[in-house]
């Protein structure tokens, strides 16, 4: 997901497939900062090519901040059996229940239940005026991502089972969750996300739209939306 305010430019997670989609809409190196959610890889894997891209394409190389899970860096090594290997051309930082400021943007992140670290994360300006977009990652219980949304704020949100129900025992969210989960926040709208193939679209945003009054959208690659 590519947020944009005046010249800042910055990515909420990069798993398989992303990488190239962002070359419309950005140059990878002109982005301000990568922060991922957590260490599964439909959420950070394509930041292999990412790392290749600034390492290789350039002469001398380029950089890239990186914000996520504290073993981040350690995964991506793990990967190729070779120590440094994310260090060489990115900076790793831990996301953390923290605020980190990126150009005209801060990132805000709270701890969700998913894996062993994961992270929701809002987005907005510094100055705290007008709306943030508060995105969900994935996870298992809504009320975890409740103190980072307020008044107004979109909210980007995982919908991995649709309609509903999610199976017991499985830490994801569906449409109904969501919904409630806007009503009780008081979030200006919602973008569902994230659904498992099987999982019939238009129901999750009827589901959705059944728990919260405002406007609710499925996005896809290439959807835009302004906050």
């Amino acid at each position: 997901y590519l947020v944009a305010l005046g010249s800042t430019r910055v990515l909420l997670d990069l798993g398989q497939g992303s990488f190239p989609r962002i070359f419309p809409h950005a140059r990878p190196e002109d982005l301000d900062a990568v922060v991922v959610s957590h260490l599964h890889p439909d959420h950070f894997v394509d930041l292999v090519p990412l790392r290749h891209y600034l390492r290789y394409e350039f002469a001398p190389s380029r950089r890239m901040r990186v914000i996520g899970p504290s073993d981040l860096g350690g995964r991506l090594d793990a990967l190729h059996a070779e120590p440094g290997f994310a260090a060489a051309a990115l900076d790793l930082a831990t996301l953390g229940e923290t605020t980190h400021r990126v150009g005209e943007l801060t990132v805000e992140g709270r701890l969700v239940a998913h894996t062993a670290e994961s992270y929701a994360m809002r987005v907005s300006p510094p100055s705290g005026d007008g709306p943030g977009l508060v995105y969900t990652g994935d996870c298992g219980r809504a009320a975890d991502v409740a103190p980072l949304v307020r008044p107004g704020d979109t909210l980007l949100a995982e919908v991995s089972f649709g309609a509903g129900p999610v199976p017991p025992g499985v830490s994801h969210l569906d449409a109904p969750a969501v919904g409630r989960l806007a009503t009780s926040t008081g979030a200006g709208r919602v973008l569902l996300t994230h659904i498992l193939m099987g999982h019939d679209p238009d129901a999750a945003v009827a589901a959705c739209r059944e728990a919260f009054p405002g406007p609710v959208t499925m996005v896809w690659p290439g959807s835009r939306a302004e906050v």
